[in-house]
């Protein structure tokens, strides 16, 4: 198999698509028997990173999470499974989507509990920045959440720009207050 065949330059949603379920114990709630915030976090960031694997094919790491929606408790004893794919692949980057949902292990009923999205830069062993491929959504869902993610990611860039003005705004009325001193 050639090096393209192995790593092509375009990949399908579907072939980035990451599925893991786990049985919530009493290690992983609070006390009123609820899945922890955290843990279920945890969850999503492993689910959203073995999609990001599959797109990139080298080292992912976790750049944002951009958005967590937590719709309803997960109670202890309950299956939880979560879905991901990859939205959107820019440069370096690639925007996931978790989807969670709980099964009641007595009652056999499935509810959706959570949401994210994520962003993962690619890297190299050495930490340096990788090309991811381009990603191709097939589906008129696929073509919506790919559409959504860039609009998403510009959000986020307008809100690092502001926080980046906002702190050498600070950082110069800082420093006017010790001159005056």
């Amino acid at each position: 198999m050639s090096e393209q065949e192995k790593n092509p330059m375009v990949r399908t949603v579907q072939s980035t698509q990451s599925e893991m379920t786990e049985i919530i114990l009493p290690n992983d709630t609070n006390t009123l028997g609820n899945l922890l915030g955290g843990r279920l976090m945890h969850f999503i960031d492993l689910t959203g990173a073995m999609a990001a694997y599959r797109h990139s094919r080298t080292h992912v790491v976790t750049a944002a999470m951009d958005h967590i929606d937590f719709i309803r408790p997960v109670r202890l004893g309950d299956l939880l499974t979560l879905k991901s794919s990859v939205n959107r692949a820019f440069t370096s980057s690639m925007e996931t989507g978790v989807k969670v949902w709980a099964e009641n292990t007595r009652t056999g009923g499935i509810v959706h509990v959570a949401s994210a999205y994520l962003v993962f830069v690619a890297v190299d062993e050495h930490g340096r920045l990788q090309k991811v491929p381009q990603l191709l959504p097939e589906t008129p869902d696929e073509i919506r959440r790919y559409a959504d993610a860039l609009r998403r990611r510009e959000h986020r860039e307008r809100e690092n720009a502001r926080r980046k003005e906002e702190s050498l705004v600070t950082k110069a009325l800082e420093q006017q207050s010790e001159q005056s001193r």
